[in-house]
């Protein structure tokens, strides 16, 4: 039996790390990790804010299907993966992020250790030592293991910003350390989707020294692993349960809501230093995979396929699209959304925008605030601001000539054609997941193409 090792950040963005396109300085142990491994640069989470895309993984389900849309628990009934590795005898832990899987209970975790004895998430050596003695535990048992370690960071607030010493007082502060590096604004990149104001470039460099620690913790439990002696029969994973938690990021369905540095390193199946980078992949696709390591039947309900075939390097069809939803943000306001994206267009219905206002966590911070203060002068800003707060029901973007998703095509009737192929692929996804607009949706008489809608969240 193979363990298995899922480490996932907490909002990195899906171009952070050196190996997806980030700054060489930021990201050094988990470029290791991908030169080591097997890289994904089309990989996706199911739903672009924490607990409803860590509760798709640990269930194989879509939000609207295992129950847990927003902040809240799966349903009764709902499978979930622990369940399975305990059958097979498997020791299960889980590392931060504890009470974003809900019920706590129902995931029965042998070992659990919460932010607080983790430094607030954020002390290396703290989740270095936890790894090691669940690890040793194991040993000791004789038993195969499941590790789930999950970083804090760079989730809100970020190192050095006047929103951490807001939030903790200085006793916590001082459970956990400056990361191993830190940057300035001079060293920040702004992404496209953003306006490159002194503010957003100040906290986009907050953020980089936070996703530095977050390196600094996959560093440490990668380093008890392979002090333990279980590497070379160990799956390792790395993920992010979503984007940056800034606009147009987090809380989303843009291409960088969902978009997730997605690394896989398996001994004797992945060859080091290759990529997957043709095909779209879902973190739905993460339980069946995960199944196949652990040697237990794959549950025929579950929403995503395996991702073997790929990872042995071989061609795996219908794999040409992806599909992401966003239900709730985590003051439980509703703005459902629904997207799909394939290697040239993404295409957004957002079905909450009938004139009110959209609000949610990732206007918090610096970003925003200069967002409206440059919109009094910078007609650009202005219209990008007005945007984001109202949006369109549909949106409709060519991301390889706007990958920031500045130019809604949805209204240019040179794009009609694409945007009713990408109308007819949502109503056919809607249809076959069961999902409760699909009454609502529309353009439902264009329902069609639902094949391969359980295809890596994809069709």
């Amino acid at each position: 039996m193979t363990n298995i090792l899922l480490i996932t950040a907490d909002d990195m963005d899906g171009r952070t790390p050196g190996a997806f396109g980030g700054p060489a300085a930021a990201t050094p142990r988990l470029d290791a990790l991908a030169a080591e491994g097997m890289v994904f640069r089309r990989a996706h989470v199911a739903a672009a804010v924490c607990q409803p895309s860590r509760s798709a993984i640990l269930t194989g389900r879509w939000p609207h299907r295992n129950g847990a849309e927003g902040f809240e628990p799966i349903r009764d009934g709902v499978g979930v993966f622990t369940d399975l590795l305990r059958e097979a005898g498997y020791v299960t832990g889980i590392l931060g992020k504890v009470d974003h899987l809900q019920p706590v209970e129902r995931f029965g975790w042998d070992v659990a250790r919460g932010m607080r004895e983790l430094g607030l998430g954020r002390d290396p050596a703290a989740y270095g030592r936890a790894t090691e003695e669940f690890l040793a535990q194991a040993a000791a048992g004789g038993r195969p293991w499941f590790l789930m370690a999950n970083a804090h960071d760079p989730h809100r607030p970020f190192h050095g910003s006047r929103a951490e010493a807001g939030k903790w007082t200085a006793e916590e502060r001082a459970t956990y350390p400056a990361p191993s590096r830190t940057f300035d604004a001079s060293e920040a990149e702004v992404p496209e989707f953003l306006p490159d104001l002194p503010d957003v470039r100040t906290e986009c460099a907050e953020y980089l020294s936070s996703a530095r620690r977050c390196d600094d913790v996959v560093g440490a439990v990668l380093d008890a692993l392979e002090r333990s002696g279980a590497a070379a029969d160990t799956l390792v994973v790395f993920l992010s349960d979503n984007g940056m938690a800034f606009p147009f990021a987090k809380a989303n369905c843009y291409l960088r809501s969902t978009l997730t540095p997605f690394v896989v390193r398996w001994p004797g199946v992945t060859e080091p230093g290759s990529a997957g980078d043709d095909a779209f992949v879902s973190m739905l696709d993460l339980f069946p995979t995960f199944c196949e390591a652990a040697g237990v039947a794959v549950p025929a309900d579950l929403d995503g396929r395996s991702l073997l075939a790929l990872l042995r390097g071989e061609p795996d069809a219908g794999r040409e699209r992806v599909f992401t939803v966003f239900h709730e943000t985590s003051a439980k306001q509703r703005f459902e959304m629904r997207c799909t994206q394939d290697a040239r267009f993404g295409y957004l219905w957002n079905a909450w925008s009938d004139g009110r206002a959209y609000r949610a966590e990732n206007m918090e911070g610096l970003t925003w605030p200069a967002m409206v203060a440059a919109a009094q002068d910078d007609p650009a800003v202005a219209e990008r601001f007005a945007f984001y707060t109202t949006r369109a029901p549909e949106e409709l973007y060519d991301l390889v000539a706007d990958p920031g998703c500045l130019h809604n095509l949805a209204a240019d009737p040179a794009f009609a054609d694409e945007l009713g192929r990408c109308r007819r692929h949502v109503a056919g996804w809607l249809a076959a997941t069961g999902d409760p607009l699909e009454s609502s949706y529309l353009a439902p008489e264009s329902a069609s193409s639902g094949e391969n809608s359980r295809s890596a969240g994809a069709v």
